[in-house]
């Protein structure tokens, strides 16, 4: 019996079996990124529509939206959530990709001093100067 009449087909099998494997792994790998994409498509559409509503949030709650939902809209993303307390936005985005709409918070406002109303913000030091002796 000559060795080629015993061969049944086996590395065949074991090879559509490995490139099988091999797509289905590819296939996740870009969905995985596929939804990483969406994701960060979402985050900087809600961080970018956040500054803008909180830059119009002394003009109120409805400017301040609207404004949210240009930028969003200009990002690929629509804003979900649009809510003005104070001087801080939260804006909630969603952007669409594929299968995948994933939504992401962000908020904006003025920033918070660490020193009180009334008490004097020491200067900022020079990094040229030489060391003030104590």
């Amino acid at each position: 019996m000559s060795r080629t009449s015993r061969d049944r087909g086996a590395a065949t099998v074991w090879a559509a079996m490995a490139a099988t494997t091999m797509c289905v792994v590819f296939a996740a790998v870009l969905a995985l990124g596929q939804v990483v994409v969406a994701r960060h498509r979402a985050g900087a559409a809600a961080d970018l529509a956040a500054l803008a509503a909180a830059a119009r949030a002394p003009g109120g709650q409805g400017l301040a939206c609207r404004e949210a939902a240009d930028v969003a809209a200009a990002q690929g993303a629509r804003v979900v959530r649009c809510v003005l307390s104070g001087e801080i936005v939260e804006v909630t985005a969603a952007a669409r990709l594929g299968p995948y709409t994933p939504t992401v918070r962000a908020r904006a406002g003025p920033p918070r001093s660490a020193y009180p109303p009334g008490r004097p913000v020491p200067p900022y030091p020079d990094p040229q100067a030489p060391p003030v002796p104590p």
